[in-house]
């Protein structure tokens, strides 16, 4: 992995320091953000542990996961043990010279360790403290433990999720942690803006089924007032027409046509114009009406061609289509590459690691990604000795005593 002390960043965070007390996946995600908008990421961990995220993940390679190497990418890994009253201190003295403090444990953890937000605001009122947790800091259910699946579940996204006839499922990726600390990130943005203008700074509070509940649509109004409850409806998005995946002679395709000027174009592809204006197909509520047998012409139509030759067809007339990609499909495709939406690293044990880039793309400030998730500790040096100025001595007491 090399040196990553002196790779200077070019992202419109250049600016800010941030402390990431986080640990598994919500906290360290924001800081992924945040890191791969260009601030400095100065992440804690628990001398000889570690956070948990260096051990998960579905598939490892040389025995270790390959999800660390993404979601710690840009950071720099201290030990420190904020338990001991000498780690506190320490946490103290970085958030002295920080913005925006990350973390993730359950609530009053931070205020039993006398690190809440209040404490701290004495040492540096400017500071923004991003807290999330899968109920937030107040109401009943704050004390809880609350995973992200938790909260996908209590945020009503497991329950639309699947088909009818079956229980509901589950995303193949942790999109609650992910939505929490995309929200978590958003906050504290929206806090600096604010810092601008008082000079102060605040808590930014993520709370897990929040942030997937703000993804819900219309789901309140829809069963307040038309006593309607959203349910699981597989592939489809009931009375929205054509747009499911569609049979060829190779596989399944994905066509997007439900609105009506689009409609129009896909009817002329298939050779059969009379569908777009003849008033079964003719309009957006229409063809939610006659959705099932809508899909049943259009997979007659598909299914007589292959994949490739559905795409040519559809590009030609400027209806939406694609692929259903898996990791190969994207590596392999042009787009990505023109977009440099895949990027390749070095790595002390993986060789070139390739991952996704940093999105969204800036004009002007160009953040990227600088290095992938460090070892444990990697930066002690860095941060004790060149940001804190601590003597070897204080180091070497403070590696005895097991506080770093």
């Amino acid at each position: 992995m090399g040196n990553h002390d002196h790779e200077e960043s070019s992202g419109p965070l250049s600016d800010l320091r941030v402390i990431e007390m986080g640990v598994l996946l919500a906290g360290p995600f924001c800081g992924q953000l945040l890191g791969d908008y260009g601030a400095e990421v100065i992440k804690i961990e628990q001398p000889g542990v570690g956070d948990p995220m260096r051990e998960w993940g579905q598939e490892k390679a040389h025995g270790m996961p390959l999800w660390w190497p993404v979601i710690a990418r840009n950071k720099k890994s201290i030990t420190l043990n904020a338990r001991e009253p000498e780690g506190q201190d320490i946490v103290r003295r970085l958030i002295a010279q920080a913005d925006i403090l990350i973390e993730n444990f359950r609530p009053g953890t931070m205020e039993r360790w006398g690190l809440g937000y209040d404490a701290l605001a004495q040492i540096n009122p400017r500071l923004i403290m991003v807290r999330v947790t899968g109920f937030g800091q107040t109401g009943p259910y704050a004390p809880q433990a609350g995973y992200g699946s938790i909260g996908e579940a209590m945020g009503g996204l497991r329950y639309v999720i699947g088909e009818p006839d079956r229980p509901p499922a589950r995303a193949g990726i942790s999109i609650g942690d992910a939505l929490a600390a995309t929200f978590g990130a958003l906050g504290a943005l929206s806090a600096l803006h604010a810092r601008e203008r008082t000079g102060r700074g605040q808590v930014v509070d993520s709370a897990i089924y929040e942030a997937v509940f703000a993804m819900m649509e219309s789901l309140i109004p829809e069963y307040q007032k038309a006593d309607y409850i959203r349910g699981r409806t597989g592939s489809i998005l009931p009375n929205v027409a054509p747009a499911n995946a569609y049979p060829t002679k190779d596989g399944e395709y994905l066509i997007a046509a439900n609105q009506d000027s689009v409609f129009k174009r896909l009817a002329e592809a298939m050779g059969r114009p009379e569908l777009a204006v003849g008033e079964r197909y003719a309009t957006h509520a229409a063809r939610g009406r006659h959705q099932q047998e809508l899909d049943q012409i259009v997979s007659d139509w598909t299914r007589t061609m292959t994949s490739a030759e559905l795409r040519d067809c559809l590009n030609r007339h400027g209806v939406p289509n694609g692929l259903i990609y898996t990791a190969p499909d994207m590596l392999a495709d042009p787009h990505f590459a023109a977009r440099e939406a895949i990027i390749e690293l070095p790595h002390k044990l993986f060789g070139q690691l390739k991952m996704q880039n940093v999105f969204p793309k800036f004009s002007d400030t160009r953040p990227r990604v600088r290095w992938c998730g460090p070892e444990l500790g990697e930066h002690n040096q860095d941060v004790y000795r060149g940001l804190l100025k601590l003597s070897e001595g204080e180091l070497q007491t403070l590696k005895d005593t097991g506080v770093i």
